[in-house]
């Protein structure tokens, strides 16, 4: 790897011990994927996906310690993941014992090392910082060292911005010392399309779902997406961004994806069109019987089938602000239509602390106070974690938290019947 005199000199020791191991971690990692040299950070915040105060990750407490006594802290500041905890969230007394005393035990203890490494705000805590409300959007082109993947894929993809699926404190690796290896989707090569996916649905495809069948089929590689324009039109709204969060997100956890292009609509898409699509891509075909074999294709984890749901979970990535005023009309028209006051099944939705904030000061939020919908901002894959809280009939409609728990996926439609009329 060829290096500058400047990172040359951090590696041999300029700036202290410390930042030099910093620096040869970053070296060796793209030494691992065969990256010729460092580039700048250029984005003004960092994003970190490691959230948890877990008892057992002791030594990334040591670790964090080590370079907080080095004064080797973020050159930018930082959000991070979703705190795991919320005593709002439906939990038994066996399931808070979990959480407080054997899993999330050094919470406190963690968010302090946070601060004083460079944390934006004591409540930047979201897997969707680029929300508007946060303010950690990163610009078209800017390098980045983030690691959340749902954050990563909707930089890359709808922002334009460049960064690779990096480990957790990777991420703050590549903060600290200001450079990342140069590989991968950081090259105009590395974010060129391997696959064309044609959208032929009939109607509007369930974003999550979408995701999920991309996902799995292309795995790591980069998708071209025809046909989906025609559902979401030319322009980057706020209803076409949420989709994109939702569908994004599916790609990157029931594949490896890190960039996706969508014809028509985002940045690099419009610019490029496709001449970003690589000679030999091969091609995949969407249609209304693909969705539903996608659908039918997921293994139902619970003890027993037919269980009641318990607990229903919105919000994994975190819903934006425009999705809990929707949400709200549309369960207040069910519970209506279905003769019911409140949801007949305990729901969460979650958000991030600072969309949280600006929907309390819209007049949607009353209405939904009296819907029974608990709003929390905590993460709903740490909730499901706990294997007090795993065992339980979940239900959901994303597909990550389908993917990582034992949570059973409906679409957003059977949700909304699940929770507002009851009914298997």
């Amino acid at each position: 790897m060829i290096l500058t005199k400047d990172q040359q000199a951090i590696l041999d020791g300029s700036k202290g011990e410390t930042m030099a191991k910093v620096m040869k971690t970053l070296v060796m990692y793209g030494k691992a994927f065969d990256a010729e040299k460092m580039v700048e950070v250029t984005s003004k915040h960092n994003h970190l996906v490691t959230s948890f105060g877990l008892g057992v990750i002791e030594p990334v407490y040591q670790l964090m310690d080590k370079l907080i006594e080095a004064d080797a802290v973020s050159q930018q500041t930082f959000s991070v993941d979703p705190r795991p905890v919320d005593k709002n969230v439906p939990a038994n007394f066996i399931q808070r014992l979990v959480f407080n005393k054997f899993m999330y035990n050094k919470q406190d203890f963690y968010e302090e090392q946070l601060q004083k490494l460079g944390l934006m705000d004591k409540d930047a805590f979201t897997c969707t910082c680029y929300m508007d409300q946060v303010g950690n959007k990163p610009n078209k082109g800017e390098i980045l060292s983030w690691s959340e993947s749902s954050a990563v894929v909707y930089a890359n993809s709808v922002l334009g911005a460049r960064c690779n699926r990096n480990s957790g404190i990777m991420d703050l690796m590549g903060s600290i010392v200001g450079y990342v290896p140069y590989f991968g989707l950081l090259t105009d090569e590395g974010r060129k399309a391997k696959w064309i996916i044609k959208v032929e649905t009939t109607k509007k495809p369930e974003a999550q779902l979408l995701g999920s069948a991309i996902g799995m089929k292309v795995m790591e590689d980069v998708p071209y997406v025809i046909g989906l324009d025609k559902w979401l039109g030319s322009e980057l709204t706020e209803e076409a961004c949420t989709y994109l969060k939702d569908f994004g997100a599916a790609t990157a956890s029931n594949g490896a994806v890190g960039l996706y292009h969508i014809d028509n609509l985002t940045p690099e898409a419009k610019e490029l069109g496709k001449k970003l699509i690589l000679k030999d891509a091969k091609e995949y075909v969407i249609d209304d019987k693909e969705l539903q074999r996608i659908y039918d294709s997921y293994p139902i984890m619970w003890k027993k089938l037919d269980a009641k749901p318990k607990l229903c979970f919105m919000g994994c990535p975190h819903m934006s602000l425009q999705q809990l005023k929707d949400w709200t009309d549309k369960v207040e028209k069910a519970l209506k239509e279905y003769g019911n006051s409140k949801v007949v099944v305990p729901t969460v939705f979650t958000a991030a602390p600072a969309v949280i904030k600006e929907f309390k000061k819209t007049e949607h939020y009353g209405r939904f106070a009296k819907t029974g919908i608990i709003l929390s901002y905590i993460c709903p894959l740490m909730y499901m974690n706990n294997p007090t809280c795993g065992k339980m009939p979940v239900i959901t409609s994303s597909n990550k938290l389908r993917t990582y728990t034992n949570a059973r996926y409906y679409t957003d439609d059977e949700i909304l019947v699940q929770i507002t009329k009851g009914g298997k």
